[in-house]
């Protein structure tokens, strides 16, 4: 049978069913390339389960669309929109929204959820290090969430792909990007109750393995079906440095959504990062 292009922009001969694979030795992967291996279909269809939209969406609040529409955006580009939850939200919210994505089985998975919720979602296959090449125009806003910024390895591709987003913006466009608090899980442990981002009930996610250059993820469903997702574990403090300096002015850092929190207390990290430059303006505590 001949495959029909995907309205996506994926083509639907990649999407087929396969396995995850690691070799012998999983600890051993530690490569930004790997991402798009890791999300293979069977995992996507069951991404949803993990974050449940309405149980998400109650969780964060406005606190996405409050942050762009205070400065003013119009614009946005959804850089790892995965299944789509934040694009559709912010669509639904008025927001002129591109959604980019480096796996083919989450841009089918989030134009469908887009097309299921009556929105055509405009989809992008890109990877974040040459993002400009594939994704054209000015945005005054591009987003990063759902702890996506950790498949980079090396500090080499977190530059680039910071750079790409910092020429990707206007010039007084914005940076949104979250993490998981790894500097608490490294130091202290795992002990989240995944209030804010990994809503489903059923679902459990939780390190398998962790040093100070991995973080490999179990995900276990109710079918008994496991998947793994092996990431870097950023540092706070690390991800604010390469911020300022690709050239991002103030940085903002706030934890499950609040500018005030205990160090080691939230499940995430949001770090809100200006463009604009004011040469008169002093930095400010939360500022790096």
């Amino acid at each position: 049978m001949r495959a029909r292009p995907s309205h996506s922009g994926a083509d639907d001969t990649l999407l087929d069913y396969k396995p995850q694979e690691y070799g012998d030795d999983p600890t051993q992967v530690r490569e930004t390339d790997k991402y798009t291996d890791e999300y293979v279909r069977g995992f996507v269809e069951k991404w949803d389960e993990l974050i449940d939209w309405d149980r998400r969406a109650k969780s964060e609040g406005d606190f996405f669309i409050d942050a762009l529409r205070e400065r003013g955006v119009k614009r946005v580009l959804d850089i790892a929109t995965g299944t789509g939850f934040h694009s559709v939200r912010l669509i639904e919210a008025g927001f002129q929204v591109v959604s980019a994505d480096g796996s083919p089985y989450m841009l089918a998975k989030a134009f469908e959820n887009g097309r299921r919720r009556g929105h055509i979602i405009r989809t992008v296959k890109a990877d974040w290090r040459w993002l400009n090449k594939s994704v054209h125009g000015r945005f005054d806003a591009v987003i990063c969430l759902g702890n996506s910024f950790t498949h980079l390895f090396n500090e080499r591709d977190r530059r680039k792909a910071l750079a790409e987003c910092y020429s990707a913006l206007k010039h007084d466009g914005i940076l949104i990007l979250d993490q998981r608090n790894y500097d608490s899980i490294l130091d202290q442990g795992f002990d989240s109750q995944h209030k804010y981002y990994y809503c489903g009930d059923e679902v459990v996610a939780e390190p398998e393995f962790m040093d100070e250059g991995l973080a490999r993820f179990r995900y276990s469903f109710p079918d008994g079906s496991e998947y793994h997702l092996n990431m870097f574990p950023l540092r706070k403090a690390y991800t604010r440095r390469l911020m300022r300096d690709v050239g991002f002015q103030r940085i903002t850092t706030y934890g499950d959504f609040k500018e005030t929190y205990k160090e080691h207390g939230p499940d995430f990290f949001v770090h809100i990062a200006e463009k604009s430059y004011d040469s008169f303006e002093e930095p400010t505590e939360n500022d790096g």
